[in-house]
């Protein structure tokens, strides 16, 4: 008995973008508070609700390349891609879960970025669904969060092995004390510090500044994780009611 999966894997999608989406923004905050040992538990936590979608993914990516009986090369436009985006959820949860570098994960989802658009763009000028713009969409969101996955990593592994690179002092100048004079005649006098002068061994605080280039970076790829999901949620409104009206 054939199952259409079609409607859920497009679910899995929308999970994907929302915890990943979720995971980066706090990944960000931790950064800013220069919070390593906050960031890795972090990470070892959201690799457990993103493997998840990502064994399921992968699971039903293979079945979709040998089963899904869908006339001509339907199998191949979403069987690939979604085996790749499976893959690529699980390579990232175990490189969290196992504090590995994450930047071979961002080079495996550079690629399959790269391939996801190709695939995307393929199927848009076949005109292989009923909604070729809105799947190319899809597609090209995806994949462009793929690609910016990579520079993204490599920050946050750069962050991690030199957490100290960028810490910075924000305390303001510390006031020094200064003599109170009454006149010239009297300079030869001992000075007592009046009652309003500012002691000088008072803490300087400190916090981490993230570069320029690193925020646009994380920023970019927030964005367009957001924009990934928007996407897969459009697109989940318009099949969902056919899925549903003409189940097999």
């Amino acid at each position: 008995m054939f199952v259409d999966t079609l409607a859920f894997q497009e679910v899995t999608l929308l999970f994907a973008a929302v915890l990943i989406g979720y995971v980066g923004v706090l990944t960000a905050f931790a950064m800013r508070r220069n919070d390593a040992a906050g960031l890795k538990n972090l990470l070892k936590a959201g690799a457990v609700p993103i493997g998840s979608v990502g064994a399921v993914a992968t699971l039903l990516g293979i079945w979709g390349e040998y089963y899904w009986p869908l006339p001509g090369s339907y199998n191949i436009l979403f069987g690939d891609v979604y085996l790749l985006f499976g893959a690529t959820l699980v390579i990232l949860a175990v490189s969290m879960a196992t504090a590995q570098k994450l930047q071979f994960a961002g080079l495996f989802a550079l690629v399959a970025g790269g391939v996801t658009i190709a695939y995307g763009w393929s199927g848009y000028q076949l005109g292989m669904t009923k909604d070729p713009l809105e799947t190319f969409l899809l597609y090209g969101a995806f994949g462009l969060t793929g690609i910016l996955a990579f520079p993204a990593t490599v920050m946050v592994d750069h962050y991690q092995a030199h957490p100290e690179s960028s810490v910075y002092s924000v305390a303001a100048s510390v006031a020094r004390r200064r003599p109170s004079l009454s006149g010239a005649t009297r300079a030869v006098q001992p000075v007592v510090p009046t009652a309003t002068s500012t002691p000088t061994d008072v803490p300087a605080t400190t916090g981490f500044r993230v570069p320029v280039y690193i925020n646009a970076t994380l920023i970019a790829f927030l964005v367009v994780v957001a924009l990934a999901g928007v996407a897969a949620l459009l697109y989940l409104n318009t099949t969902l009611p056919a899925h549903l009206a003409s189940a097999p």
